[in-house]
Formats: structure tokens, C-alpha cells, sequence
């Protein structure tokens, strides 16, 4: 029989006798033409055949043969999809673009994996195994974050990230876009932020804060570079969800524009890393004013219904000295600064809401009071997640005991690139438990899914990024979408002995299975 192995694991596979060919004889049929188009995309450049795309009908689709049929399915089941192999055709259905966009996936995982070559391969047989699949995602949230801030990563690079996600049926691509090291989004309105808050003097070296490379480090996505991300996504199907950093994580921003701090002068954008004092000031007006015209900038560059806008990692000390804060605590009757880090977030969370936004943000969202729709994204364990579910709040689990993928992968440190010094090795992420058992079962389906997130203090360049992405996050991409009860290790690393092959192939630096 067979032997298969798809990442993430489909739910039911059933490995029948024979095989389809594909030559340069064989047509797509497609209900919809660019998803026809985007396969014949796929197979073109290893077979360097260039399969023609048909509509699809009914009488098409009883009788073909030599074809790939794209189809539309009965099964209602968002994001699933059916695929069925033999002898002569292979036809794929879903009820929706998205299913047959992850069936898309798996029949270039079912190809030899020389499929994924960006070259032509000579003399290969371009054979499917004869399967019954019928397959869909545990969860509706599967993201991956990246941080863009601390270092800027080429256009190239995002959409090779956007693929990959793709490849193992991810669906959010998470935007880290602004930081107090760098503002990486063009506002048309506030161009400074990109003049001055996008470039940085020199960096901190790894392990050593007080040290410095003594290299410029900036740049930026123009606004039209934001678009092409957001279809290319699409076309992909992934949303892109940007987020914005406020009320913290914003010196790159208060060095652009410094009358937006509570001090109103002095601000740097940050060469080191760890976590700035200095943050929006909450007392004055135009802080306001100028969020709601930057976030009106970023509506309309990305469609997603979430907009994140951080709020972690706050500190409260210029609140504490501001009188322009304290003010604002005494007119609106709050208690502390941190129930005014709350009215804050709600005032934010109210001007999306009135555009049919969601706002998301970090788990530190809840102190002094939970803006009253918000989703929380729970990064310091699982606490967070617990709390918001329980008090019926949607929640994405990304506990960083789990998902935090800018962690070491070993305790040989010392043989491995530079990153943050707690370590997350594979068998620790394959443990991951999106649903915690603390969570009360009539609130479980607040649990919308959850992702692996990289943060890039030291991640300078892609190929850092891609070793400390690969393989982790595909363990990661299996829980998301099969979750399964048992986890069996040994089983986990024999099928990506068998798979990462297929990274080679496609140029991914990712790091080898070792202890």
C-alpha cells in the first residue's frame, strides 16, 4: 500500500489501488477559473506543462477522464473539502473557494515532491495515489504572526512566508507591522512616520543590550506593496490581519511625531529591545485624532474584520507623572491608570466597531476591564484565554509555553543562531492543547483556534526566520486543523523525516529534526 504522509493530517484517508497520471494532455476543469488557474500555476514550472483551464458542467463532470475537476461539494462544512483519486481524473469539491484552496495543497502534497521545483524536473512521472479524502479544520483561526518591526524583511520574503502558510493550510497571516524599533506601513497622512519612525541608527547585538552593529536599519511597505500582500493572500486563501501597536510599543511613533508622548520630547527610535516607558499619551486629544486617521488608513488597506492593536506591555510610569493623563482619570471617573489603559482601548474599540471592525489584542487587554467585543489573544500562558472564555469573550490561544517560535529550539544553545533565551523544542509544541480543560464546556466555542507567533530581536535576516519558523510551526499547523487526542512524538518526527524533503525543494532554511 501506499505509503502517505500529509502535513497537517488530513481527518479521513482511505488508500485505494492504481494511480493518475498527469501529462501534458491532461485539462482542469474549474467552477472557478482562478482557482483552476492557480493550480495549473502550481503544476507548471517542475512539469513545464502548461494545463489549460475549462469552465466546468455537469456532463463534464460525469465524464471526463485525464482531468483534474474542480467542483463545487454539498458538504457545508467551512473551510472542508472532498478529494477523490483514481484511475484516470481527480476530482476535488468544496462548498467554498477556501476548501478548495486547502485541496489545492494536498494534491501538491500527494505529488512527487519534486512538484514543488520552481525548475523543470526531467523524466518524472507526475503520478496521484488513488485516495478518498474528505477533510476539515478543527479550528476556524490558524495563524501565523510575524513581526516586521524590530527587522524589515524584503516583499519577496512575505509573499515566500504567504506561500508557506498556504502549503500547510494556515488561513490568518498576523502583520506585526509597528514597534517601538520601527514603523513598517506607509500613512499618507503622517508621512514622518515612515521618514523617521521606519529607521533606526544601529541595532543591539545579541546577548549584549549596551553593544551596538553600528549599521542604519530601516524601511517599509508603501501602501501599494500592502495591497499586493493583501491579494496575494487571498488569491491564497489567507487574511491578513494588521496590527497596529498602541497604547505601548510606540517610540518609533513618538520620534516621528513627539507632541503624541506624554512628555512631548526626546524620543529615539529604540536601538535595543525589551520594553519602553514611554507610550501614547491617554490625556491628550490629539493622540485620538491622529490613531483614528492612521487606523482609517489601515481599513483600507486590509479588509479583515480584525484589526490588532497590541496593547501589551504598557507601563504605566509617564501616566502616573502626566497631568494631562491624571485629568483625564478624574473626568472620566476611572479608578487607576489601569482601568484608563482600558477606557483607552475601548474608545478604540468603539470607532472600529461603528466600522465593522473587531478589535484583538494581547492578553493584557483585560487589566481594568475588558472592552466590551473585543477578542483576546492569550500569549502569557493560557490564563488569559481561560479568563476571557469563561467570561464569554472570543479568544485566540497563542501561549507562549507553546507558540512562541523565537524561542530556542534546544538546550544546545550554544550551537544554535541567537534568540530569546527560553527554549521551545519541537516535542513541546507538538503538546500544544488549543482548549484548555479549564475552560467550561458551554464556553469552549469562544476558542476560535490559535497560532505560533516570531518576534525578530534576532532574526536579522529571512533565512534566520524560515530556521526558526521550520518545522515547528508545521506541528503547529497539524493541531490547528486535526487536533488530535493522542500525540504521539516518535510518529510526528518519522512523517517529517518523510516530508521535509519537500522544504529543500522549495529553498527553506528550515532546521534539522535533532535533539
Amino acid at each position: 500500500m501506499t505509503e502517505i504522509t500529509l502535513f497537517p493530517q488530513p481527518g479521513q484517508i482511505e488508500v485505494k489501488s492504481g494511480r493518475f497520471t498527469i501529462n501534458r494532455h491532461t485539462r482542469i476543469f474549474a467552477a472557478d477559473s482562478a482557482i483552476g488557474e492557480l493550480l495549473a500555476e502550481y503544476l507548471r514550472p517542475a512539469t513545464g506543462f502548461g494545463l489549460p483551464v475549462h469552465p466546468l458542467n455537469d456532463d463534464i463532470l460525469a465524464d471526463a477522464r485525464n482531468a483534474i475537476l474542480l467542483a463545487p461539494g454539498a458538504d457545508g462544512a467551512d473551510e472542508g473539502y472532498r478529494l477523490e483519486v483514481e484511475p484516470g481524473r481527480a476530482l476535488l469539491s468544496a462548498s467554498g473557494p477556501a476548501g478548495l484552496l486547502h485541496g489545492l495543497q494536498t494534491i501538491r502534497q500527494l505529488l512527487p515532491q519534486q512538484i514543488l521545483s520552481s525548475d523543470v524536473v526531467e523524466d518524472l512521472e507526475w503520478t496521484l495515489p488513488a485516495v478518498s479524502i474528505s477533510d476539515k479544520p478543527a479550528f476556524g483561526w490558524r495563524g501565523l504572526h510575524l513581526d516586521v518591526g524590530r527587522h524589515m524583511f524584503p516583499l519577496a520574503f512575505i509573499k515566500k512566508f504567504i506561500d508557506m502558510l498556504a502549503f500547510y493550510k494556515f488561513n490568518i497571516f498576523h502583520w506585526h507591522l509597528t514597534e517601538d524599533q520601527g514603523w513598517r506601513i506607509e500613512i499618507k497622512n503622517y508621512p514622518r512616520l515612515t521618514e523617521v519612525g521606519g529607521q533606526r541608527a544601529e541595532t543591539a547585538l545579541p546577548g549584549n543590550p549596551h553593544q551596538y552593529d553600528g549599521l542604519p536599519h530601516g524601511g517599509f511597505y508603501t501602501q501599494a506593496e500592502a495591497r499586493e500582500v493583501v491579494a496575494y493572500a487571498a488569491e491564497r486563501g489567507i487574511t491578513v490581519v494588521p496590527e497596529i501597536e498602541l497604547p505601548g510599543h510606540a517610540v518609533a511613533a513618538l520620534a516621528a511625531y513627539p507632541e503624541l508622548g506624554c512628555l512631548g520630547e526626546g524620543y529615539q527610535v529604540r536601538r535595543n529591545w525589551g520594553i519602553a516607558d514611554d507610550i501614547f499619551c491617554a490625556g491628550k486629544d490629539g493622540v485620538f485624532t491622529f490613531l483614528k486617521a492612521v487606523l482609517s488608513e489601515v481599513l483600507e488597506l486590509f479588509p479583515s474584520t480584525y484589526i490588532h492593536i497590541g496593547g501589551d506591555e504598557a507601563p504605566k510610569v509617564r501616566w502616573e507623572a502626566c497631568p494631562a493623563c491624571q485629568a483625564r482619570i478624574q473626568a472620566e471617573g476611572l479608578a487607576d491608570e489601569h482601568e484608563l489603559q482600558s477606557w483607552f482601548i475601548r474608545h478604540i474599540e468603539a470607532w472600529l466597531n461603528e466600522r465593522g471592525r473587531n478589535l484583538l489584542g494581547w492578553d493584557e487587554i483585560l487589566e481594568g476591564g475588558l472592552a466590551p467585543k473585543a477578542t483576546v489573544m492569550s500569549w502569557r500562558g493560557s490564563e488569559g484565554g481561560i479568563a476571557a472564555a469563561n467570561a464569554g469573550h472570543d479568544v485566540v490561544m497563542t501561549p507562549n509555553t507553546y507558540c512562541y517560535l523565537d524561542y530556542y529550539q534546544s538546550e544546545g544553545t550554544d550551537s544554535e543562531p541567537p534568540a530569546i533565551s527560553a527554549i521551545l523544542p519541537l516535542k513541546q509544541v507538538w503538546q500544544y492543547e488549543v482548549i484548555p480543560k479549564q475552560i467550561a464546556a458551554d464556553k469552549r466555542h469562544h476558542i476560535l483556534g490559535g497560532q505560533g507567533n516570531i518576534w525578530t530581536e534576532y532574526m536579522p535576516n529571512s533565512d534566520h526566520v524560515e530556521y526558526m519558523t521550520f518545522p515547528r510551526a508545521i506541528a503547529i499547523a497539524d493541531v490547528l486543523w486535526h487536533h488530535p487526542d493522542e500525540r504521539d512524538y516518535d510518529a510526528l518526527v518519522a512523517r517529517l523525516e518523510r516530508h521535509l524533503p519537500a522544504l529543500d525543494i522549495m529553498g527553506v532554511n528550515y532546521r534539522p529534526l535533532s535533539d
